[in-house]
């Protein structure tokens, strides 16, 4: 495993990190969570140092099974939380829809108080802001509140994770997260597949800099082979919706399948999977710290974990990679935009 230096930092992350998500919701199809613990313990083991998570996962279970998990382990772990959706308060849901947001400075404090009493630690290292619209990195009083947490001591850094799912507003604030406020990080969606927002935000944040985390990196299953032509998902996978009709499976499903196949050429001869090729093709830009892969069993953790030390993407293989995306893999200019359901 390599690790990365978060930008203005001295936290370094592993360039595999663990989302979890996967071990802490339902969407996954994880409900056991001696489980879940088990793979945490497996990745910390396969030299993953940074476990990112979210006081919303699972209303509470997402930091109090890397607490169970990892507890005695707390100087060798860089843990990311978030704050931003008010489920202490809100608590019926239907589904996967987004709860309200709180911003307000002494919401923020309350949250943080009661995510460190879940992790069973006094600090969090990466503090971001869940899903942020653009009217919330405009506060000055929220972006104070996170200064004065940092110079307490309870955050090490912050940033803005972006979602939920890939949407051009986002760029705009990625760059004024980066711009205006000066965020250590920022977490978007990008993968072979789906590359609007890396496109729209990596400039910025070399320049800054700021540092990048990526999510959904295998386009939620199409580039880690665990989607296919015959997939069916259940109403409870997060990926349900995407799928429901005819019309969005063709748009999804079976045009980004298409799409995989005409990159066979990063696994001929070259000792990786394209799993691994896909995580590879990411780190390739400079400004990403860590990449954060869907895990949710023992097979795909070391497939993933080991892509760190893998051989990475040539010049010839990344410019293939462009011209292919650039034309839309050849496929009809309706499916460009479709994207990754996390």
């Amino acid at each position: 495993m390599k690790y990365r230096r978060i930008a203005k930092t001295d936290i370094s992350v592993s360039e595999v990190g663990f989302g979890v998500w996967t071990v802490s919701t339902t969407w996954w199809g994880i409900k056991d969570e001696a489980f879940g613990i088990r793979l945490l313990q497996q990745a910390f083991e396969a030299g993953i140092n940074f476990f990112d998570t979210a006081d919303t996962y699972g209303n509470g279970l997402g930091e109090t099974i890397l607490a169970k998990a990892l507890g005695g382990k707390r100087d060798r772990l860089v843990i990311g939380t978030k704050v931003g959706y008010d489920f202490y308060h809100n608590t019926s849901r239907r589904g996967h829809e987004e709860l309200p947001h709180n911003w307000t400075p002494d919401y923020i404090r309350f949250a943080l108080e009661e995510s460190l009493k879940r992790l069973q630690t006094t600090y969090v290292d990466l503090y971001q802001l869940h899903n942020p619209r653009i009217d919330a990195i405009q506060r000055d009083d929220l972006f104070a509140i996170l200064e004065q947490l940092k110079t307490e001591g309870k955050i090490r850094a912050y940033g803005t994770a972006l979602g939920p799912a890939i949407a051009e507003r986002q760029i705009e604030e990625g760059q004024a997260a980066i711009e205006q406020r000066h965020v250590h990080v920022v977490q978007i969606i990008y993968n072979l597949l789906e590359q609007m927002l890396g496109l729209g935000v990596f400039e910025t944040a070399r320049r800054a800099p700021s540092s990048i985390l990526v999510r959904v990196p295998h386009a939620s299953g199409l580039l880690d082979g665990t989607v296919k032509p015959e997939t069916v998902f259940n109403e409870d996978d997060h990926r349900f919706h995407r799928v429901s009709t005819d019309d969005r499976r063709q748009a999804w499903q079976i045009d980004g399948l298409k799409k995989v196949t005409q990159l066979a050429f990063l696994t001929e001869g070259t000792r990786r999977t394209l799993a691994q090729a896909a995580i590879q093709f990411i780190l390739a830009e400079p400004s990403i710290a860590s990449v954060l892969p869907n895990i949710y069993n023992e097979s795909l953790l070391r497939e993933f974990a080991s892509a760190s030390d893998g051989p990475p993407l040539t010049e010839e293989e990344l410019s293939r990679i462009a011209q292919l995306y650039a034309h839309n893999f050849g496929l009809e200019p309706a499916s460009v935009g479709q994207t990754s359901p996390q």
